[in-house]
């Protein structure tokens, strides 16, 4: 897939219809090398697979339980790694941002998508500069929210822009008890009622938070069998996160695919995708 402006990368997801979209790459901008290698690696397997990518990193994690935990490199060195992969392969970018600041910033270096973070869902002032960036945006579901409320998310996003055609949401699990999360896969096809693409943030909903060490926890082994539920639900798009040693990186290690790993697991749900569109 290659979409060289952010007109393009919007167009292509309502359409997205009998495949699903990927959205991967590490949670975090650790350096260049790293990014352009998961994102060559991960172009090779979407192409592979007839699949449409979208390289995702944060250039700033603002969400970390402790404060010695990393957070990014810079806000801007992070930001243009990330405009150098978009130019260079030509494929759309995502990354979290936290303010209305932060949505300027990041237009600025031609993110194509901005992504609000699940605490961050309801917050109307970063919600109304995202939308009115002109750039898509992925608003994930709170941890808190229910999926029908996440309507008014996608109302303040669609007013600020002027348009419809701007949004979609992304489930990442619900609150269950005070260090797991639980995916309800209702969700889904009830958020997808909002006429917009519903992505599952596979990685993610597989977390352990809030753990006494401070330390975000997660359970790996399970991102197939999230996955493949997601899938056979009818997902839009499947956000995974992925790096080539979980163990070494520098966020979210504990619920990341090791990038090997990739390759069959896409294989295994585009198998799973063919025969879902057989029976229905």
């Amino acid at each position: 897939m290659k979409n060289n402006n952010v007109q393009t990368a919007q167009a292509d997801f309502p359409a997205m219809k009998n495949r699903f979209f990927l959205i991967a790459g590490p949670c975090v901008v650790e350096n260049e090398a790293l990014c352009m290698h998961v994102a060559e690696t991960v172009i090779r397997l979407a192409e592979k697979h007839g699949i449409p990518y979208v390289f995702k990193a944060s250039y700033r994690k603002a969400n970390r339980s402790r404060s010695d935990s990393f957070t990014g490199i810079g806000d801007r060195e992070g930001l243009r790694i990330l405009h150098k992969i978009r130019n260079t392969y030509h494929i759309p970018v995502l990354t979290d941002i936290h303010s209305p600041d932060e949505a300027i910033l990041a237009a600025e270096y031609d993110i194509d998508i901005l992504q609000i973070p699940a605490f961050l869902c309801r917050q109307t002032d970063l919600l109304a500069a995202a939308g009115r960036t002109g750039r898509m945006v992925n608003v994930k579901k709170g941890q808190f929210v229910s999926p029908e409320a996440m309507r008014f998310a996608v109302q303040k996003v669609q007013q600020a822009a002027g348009r419809k055609d701007m949004v979609m949401l992304t489930e990442r699990g619900t609150q269950f008890g005070y260090h797991d999360l639980v995916v309800d896969f209702r969700g889904i096809p009830e958020m997808q009622e909002l006429d917009v693409p519903v992505v599952l943030d596979v990685t993610h909903s597989l977390q352990q938070p809030n753990r006494p060490g401070g330390v975000t926890g997660g359970r790996p082994e399970m991102i197939e069998t999230i996955a493949r539920a997601g899938v056979a639900v009818g997902v839009d798009g499947l956000f995974i996160e992925t790096h080539p040693d979980p163990s070494k990186a520098l966020s979210d290690g504990a619920n990341m695919l090791k990038l090997s790993l990739l390759d069959g697991l896409l294989q295994r749900l585009m198998a799973i995708e063919k025969v879902i569109h057989q029976i229905t």
